[in-house]
């Protein structure tokens, strides 16, 4: 069954991060394409930004930035053919490798806010761990399947945290008073105390993002 999800990723070498914390309030969208080359490094953006000549200021200056072209501009908004330089951090390659689709990318914080329709949960899951190999922080926010009937909802979680809170509620870490201390859940899924608190905490918020939150709090 095929998914939709919407992830946030951040890394200083992702695409236009450094312009974004350089420039304060601009919004940067990409222009969506009826097809996608594997191999491209050029992509069409919109640009939102009152200062024109600051903005192309930071494009000068940003390491992930080989080149832009200024296709319009008008009313604070600009539309910009922008090619990334060769070590800027993309996740659209992983996503055309497993037959996926950026419907929507746009900025939000020092990151990048996408909306990703993929063939399965295999493919997230390796866009994940695409991310994970790349050191690209990559949370889930939501994630539904395209079809209404048969498989188990991941809720938002990733393999991994899904298996540290199976585990933790399993042998009673979640009860009042604790069965178990982090430090014993650790040792059980072979993880030092802090990764598995960090584990843990980032499964309850993508789990509460995924289900109670209301939508602007989830993003």
């Amino acid at each position: 069954m095929s998914i939709t999800a919407k992830i946030h990723i951040e890394h200083d070498r992702l695409a236009l991060v450094p312009t974004l914390r350089v420039l304060d309030d601009v919004k940067i969208r990409v222009i969506s394409q009826g097809t996608t080359n594997p191999g491209a490094t050029v992509f069409p953006f919109l640009v939102e930004y009152d200062d024109r000549e600051a903005l192309e200021s930071a494009l000068d200056d940003d390491p992930t930035v080989a080149s832009y072209e200024l296709v319009d501009w008008g009313d604070g908004n600009g539309i910009y053919y922008i090619e990334h330089a060769g070590e800027t951090k993309l996740i659209s390659t992983i996503v055309t490798d497993v037959n996926g689709f950026l419907a929507n990318t746009e900025t939000k914080g020092n990151g990048w806010l996408v909306r990703l329709l993929l063939p399965n949960r295999e493919a997230l899951n390796s866009v994940w761990e695409y991310a994970r190999e790349n050191d690209i922080s990559l949370d889930i926010i939501e994630i539904y399947g395209n079809e209404s009937a048969g498989t188990e909802s991941s809720y938002g979680l990733t393999l991994e945290q899904r298996v540290a809170l199976q585990t933790a509620y399993e042998k009673g870490y979640f009860r009042e008073p604790r069965d178990i201390s982090l430090n014993e859940v650790a040792e059980e899924m072979g993880l030092s105390s802090t990764a598995m608190s960090g584990r843990l905490r980032r499964g309850m918020r993508n789990l509460v993002a995924a289900t109670i939150a209301e939508p602007d709090e989830a993003e």
